[in-house]
């Protein structure tokens, strides 16, 4: 089956000068595309000289946007998505697609903690593997891995509902799992990126809590709200308790709790159906 790698690339023209030869000697068959997200430095030329397809925005819309253009762009039937920036390997990828033909849909690139940009990031991601296993009820490896091949025709499914940022490989991941197509890891490694990380710590801190959040009404959306809602009915039942024994009445702040229980259980009732919507695809 064709193949088609994209590389989203911002101001990466060094990075594309170690990977594309590599990716060319490891894969010459394949479509390259190389989605130049705005880049001010040589990016587009670069990717030119080694003969990938480059697609240009005029300004930077984000990692997502480029995933998103390249996928709706590439002619194979097989999509690799990896970094520009020298931490993926291309001859990774022959393992990937291996694996994809045991007959899975998605197979992504699993990095231990040694490939982690950082301790931070390192047990960030490890609490968002560990929130993401709850969830489904399968072991993931590495949510937020950018190196990943893909079906074309089940990734373009959930184009509509990837973010212009960088939690594509999040939202990807979860709704594979919510549309039960099999999803595989395989351990890679990485190797230092070159150039400067696009992640700024407190923008993107409160980027990924959100994500954390993401996860959770991506995937079902009452394993979240039902415990909210149990939370507070338990805290509105023990304020009941306390206030009946040393007041002798139910209080205002009472009634509060248990209305703020109900409503949020409601919400998550009608969250779970507006999900059950959105990932109500033909399946072929």
């Amino acid at each position: 089956m064709r193949l088609s790698v994209i590389l989203p690339a911002k101001n990466e023209a060094e990075g594309l000068r170690q990977t594309l030869p590599r990716l060319r000697a490891a894969q010459p068959e394949a479509e390259l595309i190389v989605v130049d997200d705005g880049s001010t430095d040589e990016t587009a030329e670069v990717a030119e000289s080694y003969g990938a397809r480059v697609l240009s925005s005029p300004y930077s819309m984000g990692n997502g946007a480029a995933i998103k253009r390249g996928a709706r762009s590439a002619t194979g039937e097989i999509l690799v998505f990896m970094d520009a920036d020298g931490q993926h390997d291309p001859a990774c990828i022959d393992g990937l697609l291996a694996k994809m033909g045991e007959g899975y849909d998605l197979v992504v690139g699993a990095r231990d903690w040694a490939g982690q940009a950082g301790v931070h990031r390192g047990a960030a991601n490890a609490f968002y593997n560990w929130l993401a296993s709850r969830m489904t009820g399968f072991e993931v490896k590495d949510l937020t891995s950018g190196f990943r091949a893909v079906r074309a025709r089940r990734f373009r499914e959930f184009i509509y509902l990837l973010p212009n940022g960088f939690s594509y490989p999040t939202t990807s991941t979860m709704a594979f799992f919510r549309s039960a197509y099999p999803v595989a890891y395989v351990p890679i490694p990485v190797a230092k990126r070159i150039g400067r990380s696009h992640i700024r710590p407190l923008r993107d801190g409160v980027r990924f809590l959100l994500i954390i959040f993401k996860i959770a009404t991506l995937y079902s959306p009452l394993k979240l709200f039902a415990p909210t809602a149990g939370a507070f009915f338990l805290i509105g039942l023990a304020y009941y308790a306390y206030t009946f024994v040393t007041q002798g009445r139910f209080t205002n702040m009472s009634a509060l709790l248990f209305s703020a229980s109900v409503i949020v259980f409601l919400i998550g009732l009608i969250s779970e159906q507006i999900t059950a919507l959105t990932y109500k695809v033909e399946h072929d």
